[in-house]
């Protein structure tokens, strides 16, 4: 493990961050670069979609900490969360995860100039981290599994993406109770961005009891934003212990007042659906297009990364002799088809995903099939030239 202070530089020739070129995708063009989701909604969302003008004046009319519950209750329930503090004064609602996150490393700059950081993970994250003053130190998902990292003293919290986003890599009920204690008992924060759990069962269990029979301290990150193809119209969640000493209400009221409760009530509604078959269908379309994009690339030279992964993003590895993830990620970009290069999530050593890039699957069939028979050709044809070459 190595210590890293300050932003880092690529080693693998990639420019800006990957928002950046999640920004880049929509303007045009086959879209497969971010992890929001962009299928056609089912036939009850888009009912929900048509009551937006009810679910309006029913919000002029209620009182917001009532619409706000119901909104938590119904979400966080729904996903197995029945511990979670809702009207406790200790679960806000952000405008979306990166508030939240941005609220929680200011937070944690109060406690420690250190943090431990999962390796890979989404950039932004130790992005958000680091624009609040903190080293962050890389932590493997197996050390994480075992809940016994080697941490140097000056390491004052942990921070855990699960399911993680790209591998999608699912911390156990057992792992957490491990880790968990393991804060508890060295004295850290144990901090969590579970922002695709609804995506996937097995991050299901309920986290919040865990955490509070662990004495540690503790933050937690939901959302809304990875599950519905509402347009971005979404919400986070925000969530600490008991016991947790670090001043995230302060720091929230410094940033909002509160979400608007229309996004509220649709949510609700949302959840509700989810709840009674959503979920399902949800889960559905994203194993169905990790199937279709393994059989595509079948017989090819690319390989699907993480088979048993169930979040709505893949990896895949490249062929050492093709073309790098910058180069096929900027010749694909070229002609209209956006995925991303998975050298930023591997925020320490961007090298370490230099043969890998990342598709998402929360779209249309149609498309996944389209970008995956893109890139077998581009890589086929940059190995064909080369063998010519040769």
């Amino acid at each position: 493990m190595t210590s890293t202070s300050g932003a880092s530089t690529a080693t693998d020739g990639s420019t800006g961050n990957l928002t950046s070129m999640e920004t880049a995708a929509l303007l045009g063009g086959l879209n497969l670069s971010d992890g929001h989701p962009r299928m056609p909604l089912t036939a009850s969302q888009r009912e929900i979609i048509d009551s937006l003008p009810v679910l309006f004046n029913e919000a002029e009319k209620r009182v917001f900490e009532e619409v706000e519950a119901e909104a938590q209750r119904t979400f966080l329930h729904g996903i197995g969360q029945l511990c979670a503090p809702i009207a406790t004064g200790r679960l806000v609602t952000c405008y979306s995860s990166s508030v939240a996150m941005d609220i929680t490393a200011r937070a944690l700059a109060q406690r420690t100039g250190h943090v431990a950081l999962v390796h890979p993970t989404f950039d932004n994250i130790p992005d958000l981290l680091r624009g609040r003053g903190l080293t962050l130190l890389p932590v493997t998902e197996a050390e994480l599994e075992r809940g016994e990292p080697e941490l140097p003293d000056e390491v004052g919290a942990v921070f855990v993406t699960t399911p993680n986003n790209p591998t999608g890599w699912v911390l156990s009920e057992d792992g957490l109770r491990r880790l968990a204690a393991y804060c508890a008992r060295t004295g850290r924060v144990l901090a969590m961005d579970t922002c695709f759990r609804a995506q996937d069962p097995r991050a299901q269990y309920d986290t919040y009891a865990i955490l509070t029979d662990s004495g540690a301290e503790w933050v937690v990150i939901e959302d809304t934003g990875k599950l519905w193809p509402t347009l971005e119209l979404k919400a986070g969640f925000l969530a600490w212990g008991e016991n947790t000493d670090l001043p995230l209400l302060e720091y929230f009221s410094d940033v909002l007042l509160s979400v608007s409760p229309l996004i509220l009530l649709m949510i609700t509604k949302f959840a509700q659906d989810a709840s009674d078959g959503g979920y399902a269908e949800l889960q559905e379309l994203v194993r169905r297009n990790r199937q279709a994009l393994a059989e595509v690339l079948a017989g090819s030279s690319v390989e699907l990364t993480d088979p048993g992964a169930r979040v709505s993003v893949a990896r895949l590895t490249l062929p050492e002799d093709g073309p790098d993830a910058i180069a096929l990620y900027e010749e694909l970009a070229k002609d209209g088809t956006h995925v991303l290069p998975c050298g930023p999530f591997h925020w320490d050593r961007h090298g370490d995903g230099t043969r890998q890039i990342r598709i998402a699957l929360a779209r249309p069939e149609s498309d996944v099939v389209r970008a995956a028979d893109v890139v077998a050709g581009a890589v086929r044809a940059r190995l064909d030239a080369a063998r010519r070459a040769g």
